[in-house]
């Protein structure tokens, strides 16, 4: 099972708000609206920032499709232990 992630981005160009999404960072894209080609970026990140952000965000998606998918074929293990009062 794959989660993909978007975020909010403003064509250069028409200036609409596109979903991007955040495996596509320091790619070029396209708007679906004019057409017109740019660098998937997030403007609050550093030029330096958004290879390690997909890094890192990559590296948590993998651990919770690996803990989804653990959960999935051992539902005991992840039960919630019965409390008695």
């Amino acid at each position: 099972m794959s989660i993909v992630t978007y975020f909010i981005q403003q064509c250069p160009t028409c200036g609409r708000r596109l979903q991007v999404r955040i495996n596509d960072l320091g790619r070029n894209v396209s708007c679906q609206h004019c057409h017109a080609e740019f660098m998937a970026s997030d403007p609050s990140m550093s030029s330096a920032q958004p290879v390690a952000a997909v890094d890192s965000v990559e590296t948590a998606l993998r651990k919770a499709e690996a803990f989804l998918s653990a959960r999935s074929h051992h539902p005991a293990l992840f039960a919630s232990p019965t409390r008695v009062h």
